[in-house]
């Protein structure tokens, strides 16, 4: 085995908690991450600069993330995998895609956005998938990999779903293989086990823009991110007259059951819908967001009495928008209850967006959202397709 290029990491770091569901391989059943800010800082908790921590002539740096604390990189990380698809979608961002080797759940990392920016491409059909037929991840596979970084929330794949590894597995891996880093943003409703701080898409993205010392691509991103989402908001209606919306998943063509999602909740797969200051129909139900230990359905009765402004059906990314309309949408309208719902009769039905999404992807979902939500104000392109190319190209 090769030299591992880290030095180590707080020890006791990796909490252990309670096990979850399980996260299925395709799209047929919904999961869904979150958005706080943590910086890098030396093990006695004095704030550094961009992570570093380590005397210049070892080359070493130190990055710093809830919930493994400090991890100590002796060289920058060449392979790299990822469980959630936004971190790679981060790393893609951070100009590292040939050096991916893996995501959890590979119909879940929609790579389709790339195709709009010169230069910016994935081998997806490369990459290996580590969620298993069972639903389970092999701990043998990851030695496989051999990544010189697991860029994974390590209380995500013990309590979060299932997987079938013990906190004893991680600690394994990371003192024989590579150090785990990352915090499970896609959602913020896991206070089962994950009880510490959650990130922002933005705070996750400055942690693994330290981690492979991109520093300055990654604030070259934020600087288009905080301007592109400025213009959209300085562009829309008061609140008082934007819409509402029921965020669910429902999976084929002829949905009947559905899993909610509260937009209210924080996290990375909702952050379209935040920016846009879009209410949650939901507001005042009871109804819980999905989680681990959160597994409820509605069904099209219980969006009657909701009846929202707008339907949005995560589950179907892999279509286009005539797609979901010729498909799920026309379904709907046919359907002798769900046709009765406003947002149907009004054609407010839209798909839901990525379960996990990054940087890139969010440039386009919001782009997407706004012209769903306002057709009227927003229309075609809203961002700098060839400025996103230069930063990631470098």
């Amino acid at each position: 085995m090769r030299r591992r290029k880290y030095l180590g990491l707080s020890a006791g770091a990796l909490a252990t908690a309670l096990a979850g569901c399980s996260d299925s391989a395709d799209e047929s059943t919904p999961s869904g991450g979150s958005e706080g800010n943590s910086s890098a800082s030396g093990t006695d908790g004095s704030d550094q600069t961009d992570g570093e921590t380590d005397t210049e002539q070892s080359g070493s740096y130190t990055v710093s993330m809830v919930p493994v604390g400090d991890v100590t990189f002796e060289s920058v990380p060449e392979t790299w995998l990822a469980y959630e698809a936004g971190y790679a979608d981060m790393g893609v961002a951070l100009g590292q895609s040939d050096g991916l080797l893996a995501v959890g759940n590979k119909p879940r990392y929609h790579t389709q956005y790339y195709d709009e920016l010169d230069g910016v491409s994935v081998d997806k059909e490369s990459l290996t998938q580590l969620l298993g037929e069972s639903s389970q991840i092999d701990k043998e596979l990851l030695y496989e990999l051999d990544a010189d970084v697991h860029v994974v929330d390590p209380n995500w794949l013990v309590s979060g779903s299932g997987f079938g590894l013990e906190m004893s597995d991680i600690d394994e891996l990371r003192t024989n293989v590579s150090p785990f880093i990352g915090n499970t943003i896609f959602r913020r409703t896991d206070s089962s086990w994950h009880d510490y701080q959650y990130y922002t898409m933005y705070e996750a993205f400055e942690k693994v823009a330290q981690v492979f010392q991109q520093q300055e691509r990654f604030e070259q991103f934020r600087s288009l991110h905080d301007d592109y989402v400025s213009s959209v908001q300085s562009e829309l209606p008061a609140e008082s007259e934007r819409p509402n919306a029921l965020l669910t998943f429902g999976a084929g063509d002829e949905p009947e059951e559905f899993s909610p999602y509260r937009l209210t909740d924080k996290g990375t797969n909702k952050k379209q819908f935040h920016d846009l200051g879009i209410r949650d129909a939901l507001e005042g139900t009871g109804v819980s967001g999905l989680s681990t230990s959160e597994r409820g359905t509605i069904d099209y009765e219980t969006m009657l009495e909701v009846d929202p402004d707008v339907l949005l059906v995560r589950g179907h990314e892999d279509k286009s928008a005539d797609e979901f309309a010729n498909t799920v949408l026309s379904f709907m309208q046919q359907h002798n209850v769900a046709s009765q719902l406003s947002a149907v009769q009004n054609e407010m039905v839209f798909r839901g967006g990525p379960i996990y999404q990054g940087p890139i992807q969010h440039l386009f979902t919001l782009e997407r959202a706004a012209k769903d939500f306002f057709p009227d104000t927003f229309e075609g392109e809203l961002f700098d397709r060839g400025a996103v190319s230069d930063i990631v190209s470098g």
